[in-house]
């Protein structure tokens, strides 16, 4: 397969650019008859993939995969061995384990892969593999910090890699038909769009087990990786759910939650970067031994729209979307002259204003189905076009997450030039939005023009 990695940049600039913005709606499929046809693979050939964390959202990546005839499992880097075993003992036959995850993306042999690491690491380590030239599927959130993302996006343009943010449920049929109603115009002019996601943990949250030492089996230096050292906590590593509690491996919950929830307003609306983002709040409620706000309210200024994101880990009310019994719960709200419609994850609903929408119809469905997430990355890799939720597509929504935690860390609003993709009149926050990596690990700088 290595025989075939090259392709005319002009090509590939060509199919990343008719999935920007004015080209979302309708996401990437490609027929089983075009795979292998012009592509980088021949269609008998297999995938090689290699995962790079792996957790339990890796595994399931992993296995969206693997349960194709067309994918081989042959890389499997992580840096506590037990998780790294037990995906290991499952491919046994093809896949060799590591610790080093630049080790790993040496092999030529490894045509693509997964990255489910905790997000501080998800910069680093999607350059390294564009830089590889393998192609990447990377686990939401994709970046950290305004910076990163975009550094994110220049290396999958410059080494011309597909590939795939890990919001799975783009793939769902519900938000498509959001999608095709929203852009009907039923609901006329939308001018506003709340979104949020609600729990409730407090007040004692995840609790208050004291440090300790790591255990001997885990490489808590790697672990920690380019982020602040601190003392090993089991929560930490436990899962996804509990490392959002830690503000320099995760970001919390805004960027835990909202890749999902505002990928649809970021698709029906096909939404470019915000131009101003304000973002409030405060740990207030929960006493565990996290450190990320337990509120968040943001809003984000587009041209001729505004959009405001409410998350809470400490009170699950939801409006349309349930109240009483405690439990996660989430919803996106477009607000047109016409009427409301309202969605979550499985389904959406229609208020109108009195009767400003008597004659409406349903638009016919025009937004393809989905193969699956994981599927259309893998075809991707094949016809070597860009997948729906690709890096230029979700870098809008992952700076628009990073400027709101900047913002809430600054207490200001913060003005982003959409044009030039950089923070303006604010020295401070422009400074901000690039992390500074603990050594030896450094900022890939020249990723980034300025």
């Amino acid at each position: 397969m290595s025989g075939s990695k090259d392709l005319s940049r002009r090509t590939f600039l060509r199919t990343t650019a008719a999935t920007g913005v004015a080209g979302v709606a309708a996401p990437y499929f490609v027929p089983s008859s075009a795979l292998g046809m012009g592509g980088r693979t021949a269609a008998n050939d297999r995938i090689q993939i290699g995962i790079i964390g792996a957790g339990s959202m890796g595994r399931s990546n992993l296995d969206a995969c693997a349960r194709h005839d067309d994918v081989e499992v042959t890389g499997v880097c992580d840096v506590w061995t037990p998780r790294r075993e037990l995906v290991i003992d499952r491919f046994k036959r093809s896949a060799r384990g590591y610790v080093d995850y630049e080790e790993m993306l040496q092999r030529d042999d490894i045509d693509a892969v997964i990255i489910a690491t905790p997000p501080h690491w998800h910069a680093l380590q999607a350059i390294r593999a564009c830089e590889a030239r393998k192609d990447v599927y990377l686990q939401k959130p994709m970046t950290l910090y305004p910076d990163e993302s975009l550094a994110v996006r220049n290396a999958v343009r410059k080494h011309e890699r597909v590939c795939q943010i890990g919001t799975q449920i783009h793939a769902g049929e519900n938000f498509r038909r959001v999608v095709e109603y929203v852009q009907s115009g039923n609901l006329g002019k939308v001018g506003v769009v709340r979104t949020f996601n609600v729990m409730n943990q407090g007040p004692e949250g995840l609790g208050r087990p004291a440090d300790t030492d790591p255990p001997a089996d885990l490489d808590w230096d790697r672990w920690v990786g380019p982020a602040p050292m601190r003392p090993f906590n089991q929560l930490i590593v436990k899962d996804a759910y509990h490392h959002c509690s830690f503000m320099a491996f995760s970001g919390g919950w805004t960027p835990g939650m909202a890749p999902h929830i505002i990928d649809l307003p970021f698709w029906a609306l096909e939404l470019g970067f915000p131009e101003v983002t304000s973002c409030s709040g405060g740990r207030y409620s929960i006493r565990d031994i996290g450190d990320v706000p337990d509120v968040q309210e943001v809003v984000w200024q587009h041209p001729h729209l505004t959009m405001t994101w409410m998350m809470s880990m400490a009170n699950s009310f939801a409006f349309d979307f349930g109240r009483g019994d405690i439990a996660r719960r989430l919803g996106i709200y477009f607000h047109g002259v016409n009427g409301t419609l309202y969605s979550g994850y499985d389904k959406h609903e229609i208020a109108a204003e009195g009767d400003r929408m008597k004659n409406t119809k349903r638009p016919p469905r025009s937004v393809v189905p989905s193969p699956g997430h994981e599927r259309e990355w893998l075809d991707c890799i094949r016809s070597r076009r860009q997948p729906s939720c690709n890096a230029d597509y979700h870098c809008r929504i992952d700076v628009a997450l990073s400027l709101a935690n900047l913002s809430w860390r600054l207490g200001r609003s913060i003005r982003f030039d959409p044009g030039r993709e950089k923070i303006v009149n604010d020295p401070e926050a422009a400074r901000l939005a690039r992390p500074e990596y603990r050594d030896p690990w450094k900022f890939p700088a020249e990723y980034l023009t300025g």
